[in-house]
């Protein structure tokens, strides 16, 4: 029997028993912790056969402590945490779950912009305070929606958007704009975007700054941001600047720089409460997206295991 190791919180914690599927494909799961210290992982590194990672780093030190490791399944997208090379030299393909969750996200953000333009959080907090003062909001309808990274998130806001009536432009450096118009939006440039649109919802890569003060100078007054993506998309100390200045109208996102250590961001001031929505991360937890994500990771472990191509290679099999 091969051991995978599982250092996802929510790795089969949705409709969907991962761990009976791999019991019945000859594995046994093995739970770590999903900080990846390497301290505590290291016992339960060195009997891994496959390792379903979560967002914590996996380093070359990690590896050299699984000697019996063939395959590294990301947990969701991104794989900035892990040691591609590290891998590589190692002789251990990585794999990721790519548009596991681009539903869940496009639904938050489509929820983030609603609530943004009705005030939705500030009315409930208004609420539970006696204060049943009514403050107006903008239809979704009626705006100009700018979405910045046409992926497949990108391109799911977008669907959900064509059933509000929006007018949708979009920007992205990887898609010519013919693609972008058949896929049902207008394509734009980033520069003209910002100076068009009411309001715009981020999904590009991080390792970026998009959103600084020069960019928050050309923009449409009272311009609703919303941010799904990555924290350092975003100047957080020039957002709360055009917050309190009324160029920009409101921000919503799943995240801040720091997320769980971000008690310090400017984004939280009291007197931004009621031009600021905060979600903890949340965007990509759905049970369909952690059902979509476990079965892709261990899908792919289990192929490995089993001697066949994963289907969701990031890093070339050596």
């Amino acid at each position: 029997m091969g051991v995978i190791l599982a250092t996802s919180r929510s790795f089969s914690d949705g409709d969907l028993d991962l761990v009976e599927r791999a019991r019945a494909a000859g594995h046994e799961i093995v739970r770590g912790p999903a900080h990846h210290g390497l301290a505590e992982l290291a016992p339960l590194l060195a009997a891994a056969d496959g390792w379903v990672a979560g967002t914590g780093p996996v380093t070359d030190e990690h590896l050299a402590a699984a000697p019996n490791l063939r395959v590294i399944s990301r947990y969701g997208v991104g794989t900035e945490a892990v040691d591609l090379d590290a891998a590589l030299r190692r002789g251990i393909p990585v794999t990721n779950t790519p548009g596991a969750n681009a539903d869940a996200v496009a639904d938050h953000a489509v929820g983030l912009m609603l609530a943004a333009l009705r005030f939705i959080a500030d009315g409930d907090r208004r609420v539970r305070a006696g204060d049943w003062g009514v403050r107006r909001g903008r239809e979704l309808g009626a705006a100009t929606v700018g979405i910045v990274g046409f992926g497949r998130i990108g391109q799911g806001v977008s669907r959900r958007l064509g059933g509000f009536g929006s007018r949708v432009l979009a920007t992205d450096p990887f898609l010519p704009s013919d693609i972008i118009a058949e896929r049902g939006a207008e394509p734009t440039d980033l520069d003209e975007l910002f100076g068009s649109a009411d309001v715009i919802t981020l999904h590009a890569p991080g390792g970026q700054t998009l959103v600084d003060a020069a960019r928050l100078d050309g923009i449409r007054p009272g311009m609703i941001l919303v941010n799904t993506a990555r924290p350092d998309l975003v100047d957080e100390t020039a957002l709360a600047a055009a917050l309190r200045d009324g160029r920009l109208g409101g921000y919503a996102a799943d995240t801040l720089d720091g997320d769980t250590a971000a008690s310090a961001s400017p984004l939280l001031a009291p007197d931004l409460a009621a031009l600021v929505t905060i979600t903890p991360h949340l965007g990509a937890q759905t049970t369909q997206a952690v059902d979509n994500m476990g079965s892709m990771s261990l899908d792919d472990v289990l192929a490995v295991l089993a001697g066949r191509s994963p289907a969701h290679l990031v890093s070339p099999r050596p």
